[in-house]
């Protein structure tokens, strides 16, 4: 398969809105390619190399495509061959090799060819094909049900690896992927529920309330004396926090897949800032300062025995049994199975008490659906909130003048397109984020403007609003009301933030 190929079927795709159209184009490039092109060719068209971030810089691309190929002759197969040899260049020249890997690449590519790989490489290839869309793709080109592609990719984790046992092995391939002891799984999501009250009525009574806490996402595995930690992106963090896999390989069982959440705790044993969270997994040593204290609610699997598909009541006497002793007692997530009215709303004013934001309802008889945000579990929180990505920012007037202030904001476009411009806010800043925005903000940069610049949508900045107002202003026909930064989420990347059908359910009687 000619890369120029790729190249259509990706400027087709971000032709059209259709989420349908989108995956049928997908669908069919991926039939045409090759066995050993699928992976390479599934990641580029989810808008990344197969190879991950290598490391090459806008500039550095930009300069090596003065001249271009007169016709299109670059396979997929061999561009993917250079991308690997460019992510295992290292060591002394090489520097050096990598700027001939770079120019001979791009000096192979046609004018087209080179604008592709310049915003692939770069992280700017915004074709509106979200991992749901790829997901449908492969299905349809493999004529395998979309559900057996969704689990083996939750159980995976990884798209292009899919799309491989899809298309290579069939049904019975994508069957025979379990959840692996070592190999993260991709979490189950909780949306934003509008009230306690709504939370209880939609789920009816066989729930639990569970305390939401200001921390970080993470799934810890158990191998024997092995424990791995990873946070909700699947990033490996294990090095960073020892505590962590300490307290985890001192439970009495040989496996264990937990999922929870882990924050820093005061004295008192009140939350510290979340920023103190996150500083943990920022660096690659761990800041003896600041101790971690995990507080888990699912279990996956235990001691050979996989959980995913039990319902969650199940996979909770689980985890009671083997949380049981008195010390790891206190590393369950707090909360009330099949609580009165009372009760959930006791176990909401205890959270919020604590210092912690809320609560989690989730259906008893839910089993664990993995990298979607259902309605089987559902957060509340008293004052409503949304993950927004960053799509630029104004330069201040006044005292905040030579600064980057009032930042525009976007919600996820659930169909796979550019994300939905809601509104704007400058309030809620400190000196000290305005600082950071100022200094940040320009290596986000696709556009400057005398009023300020327009950022890759890659930043997640976690708003406050008193709801939402209907808008013939944005896009989307919604804007925010009132909305003010509470912290940006580092933790976070563009396809986890909260999509425009969110924003829309804030409206009043909606």
């Amino acid at each position: 398969m000619l890369l120029a190929e790729v190249v259509a079927a990706s400027a087709a795709v971000a032709a059209t809105r259709s989420r349908t159209a989108k995956a049928g184009l997908i669908g069919e490039l991926l039939r045409r390619a090759e066995p050993g092109e699928v992976g390479a060719v599934t990641a580029w068209l989810a808008g990344e190399p197969r190879q991950g971030r290598l490391g090459v810089g806008w500039r550095s691309l930009t300069a090596r495509a003065h001249t271009s190929a007169a016709a299109p002759g670059l396979t997929a197969a061999a561009v993917d061959a250079a991308l690997t040899e460019l992510a295992g260049t290292s060591g002394a020249g090489s520097a050096a090799r990598r700027e001939a890997a770079v120019g001979a690449l791009m000096s192979a590519a046609t004018a087209d060819e080179q604008h592709f790989l310049v915003r692939l490489l770069t992280g700017e290839l915004r074709q509106g094909a979200l991992e749901g869309v790829v997901l449908d793709a492969i299905a349809s080109a493999a004529e395998v049900p979309a559900t057996a592609v969704r689990r083996a990719f939750m159980l995976s984790g990884r798209l292009p690896e899919t799309a491989v046992t899809a298309l290579e092995g069939g049904v019975a391939a994508l069957e025979a992927v379990r959840l692996e002891v070592g190999r993260p799984v991709r979490p189950m999501l909780a949306s934003p529920g509008s009230s306690l009250d709504a939370a209880l009525t939609d789920l009816g009574g066989e729930v639990t309330v569970e305390f939401k806490l200001d921390g970080a996402r993470i799934q810890v595995h158990k191998d024997g004396d092995v424990v791995r930690v990873w946070t909700r992106t699947l990033r490996e963090v294990t090095d960073g926090v020892p505590e962590l896999a300490e307290r985890v390989r001192a439970l009495p069982c040989a496996t264990a897949v937990l999922d929870g959440e882990t924050l820093a705790l005061d004295d008192d044993g009140r939350p510290r800032a979340f920023q103190d969270t996150m500083s943990r997994f920022g660096s690659d040593a761990a800041d003896a300062g600041v101790l971690l204290s995990p507080f888990f609610f699912d279990l996956l699997h235990l001691d050979g025995r996989d959980l995913l598909d039990e319902p969650l009541e199940t996979r909770l006497d689980a985890l009671a049994g083997l949380l049981a002793g008195e010390e790891q007692a206190a590393l369950r997530m707090p909360g009330v199975r099949s609580p009165s009215t009372e009760q959930a709303a006791q176990v909401l004013d205890d959270a919020l008490s604590g210092g912690h934001e809320g609560v989690v309802v989730k259906a008893l008889d839910a089993p664990y659906a993995a990298g979607r945000r259902g309605k089987a579990w559902q957060k509340v929180k008293p004052v409503h909130t949304l993950d927004l990505v960053v799509l630029g920012a104004e330069w201040g007037y006044g005292r905040r003048s030579g600064k980057l202030s009032n930042i525009h904001l976007g919600a996820r476009d659930p169909d796979g397109g550019d994300p939905v411009m809601v509104g704007k806010t400058f309030k809620g800043m400190t000196d000290e984020l305005l600082e950071w925005q100022t200094a940040t903000f320009p290596g986000l940069v696709r556009e400057s403007h005398e009023w300020g610049v327009l950022l890759r949508p890659e930043l997640v900045v976690e708003i406050a609003l008193d709801g939402a107002q209907r808008s013939s202003r944005y896009p989307g026909g919604v804007a925010l009301r009132f909305a003010r930064v509470l912290r940006y989420r580092p933790d976070k990347g563009a396809a986890d933030a909260d999509d425009i059908e969110a924003v829309r359910a804030l409206l009043a009687g909606g």
